[in-house]
């Protein structure tokens, strides 16, 4: 399998201690900062807007994994500035024309992601397959930390890591949000999965957050 990585959830660490959050992310070998866009449509809440997008930019200098749970991001993606080594993630529920917004992701500089609800089929993929570096899995409803796994997304991802490696795509990763503690990382992992968004059931919970990441590291193989 391609090898775990973690991409911390910033919509669930305290602004006010950002430059020491990063700094310890900088320390462990973090490869992404996984950025939640939430516009009170496409998902009941709102979350980090374009200033808040910059300032975690110029100060992390570590890419950027940009989760766009937005309506039709194809006229948004440009707001947020997207560079080489960032992964952009789109909704295939969210627009009309898929393939045309992971081509712009492209001609962006950064590497596209199609993300799919609990609710949606992977046949919503199958003809982007070409079109994307990774596949992103909600396992809960998008919008909000602290939500419970949907327990059929385990499946999902086993279903979603053979339908790649059997047409061809072994390359193309793919990433679970949505309750990544230890233990359900682990499930996630044997299911198929290499990136984690870790939030606050894992990185941001009590204690130490170079800890919670050294933990990940010893036990996600």
């Amino acid at each position: 399998m391609l090898p775990p990585k973690l991409s911390p959830s910033m919509m669930c660490a305290d602004l006010f201690r950002l430059g020491e959050t990063i700094d310890v992310f900088r320390a462990g070998g973090v490869p992404w900062l996984h950025i939640d866009v939430m516009d009170g449509s496409f998902v009941p809440n709102l979350m980090l807007g374009t200033g808040t997008v910059r300032q975690i930019r110029e100060a992390a200098h570590i890419p950027l994994d940009i989760h766009l749970m937005i309506e039709e991001p194809g006229e948004k993606i440009a707001w947020f500035d997207p560079r080489p080594g960032d992964y952009v993630s789109v909704h295939a529920e969210s627009t009309r024309h898929l393939q045309r917004v992971l081509a712009k992701i492209r001609d962006l500089g950064a590497k596209p992601m199609a993300a799919l609800n609990p609710a949606s089929p992977l046949s919503m993929l199958e003809d982007v397959l070409p079109d994307i570096d990774a596949a992103l899995i909600m396992t809960v409803n998008p919008g909000y930390a602290g939500q419970r796994l949907v327990p059929q997304t385990l499946d999902k991802i086993r279903r979603l890591r053979a339908m790649l490696d059997e047409r061809g795509f072994p390359h193309v990763e793919i990433e679970v949000d949505g309750n990544v503690s230890l233990e359900n990382a682990l499930k996630m992992r044997n299911a198929g999965a290499n990136i984690f968004v870790a939030g606050s059931s894992l990185l941001f919970k009590p204690g130490n957050l170079a800890d919670h990441i050294k933990l990940f590291n010893e036990n996600v193989r």
